[in-house]
């Protein structure tokens, strides 16, 4: 994978999975969007991939721990989606990366649509939240990166 590709992957794909990096999605509670209260608590798992569904204590709202992430919505499994990404990444076409994972041509396409969106959004929300400036940020992670090619 390129240089740029493996930025762009950190920066948008890697998510936690500690439950103080959740918070409650419900507008109408008061600890929503805030994290690590300790008002998120596993309630129940779902499904064939056995995804935890988080509950606010505050609220009592349920939810999936896919919410407010990118892979929220989609159906297709999490190592497909990563795997077509970084096909992309590596400057494959769509058509050559829906032959290399299976998928439709279609599906590549809104999966990739959504990524770019995904990673703008986060970008953006990143940058303002922190007031971190973007050569910044890449010069981070390029460094990190070289750290652990080493």
């Amino acid at each position: 994978m390129t240089l740029h590709g493996t930025l762009v992957y950190k920066l948008c794909m890697e998510i936690s999975l500690k439950l103080d990096d959740f918070f409650c999605p419900n507008e109408s509670c008061g600890d929503h969007g805030k994290r690590g209260l300790g008002n998120i608590v596993l309630y129940d798992k779902y499904g064939k991939d056995r995804r935890r569904l988080l509950k606010c204590r505050t609220c009592n709202f349920k939810f999936s721990e896919r919410r407010s992430t990118f892979f929220f919505g989609l159906h297709t499994q999490e190592s497909k989606i990563k795997e077509v990404i970084l096909y992309l990444l590596d400057g494959m076409s769509f058509r050559e990366a829906a032959h290399a994972s299976n998928l439709d041509k279609d599906t590549v396409q809104r999966i990739w649509k959504r990524f770019v969106l995904y990673c703008e959004e986060s970008m953006d929300s990143l940058l303002k939240e922190f007031n971190i400036k973007l050569e910044d940020l890449v010069m981070l992670l390029y460094k990190r990166i070289q750290r652990k090619v080493r």
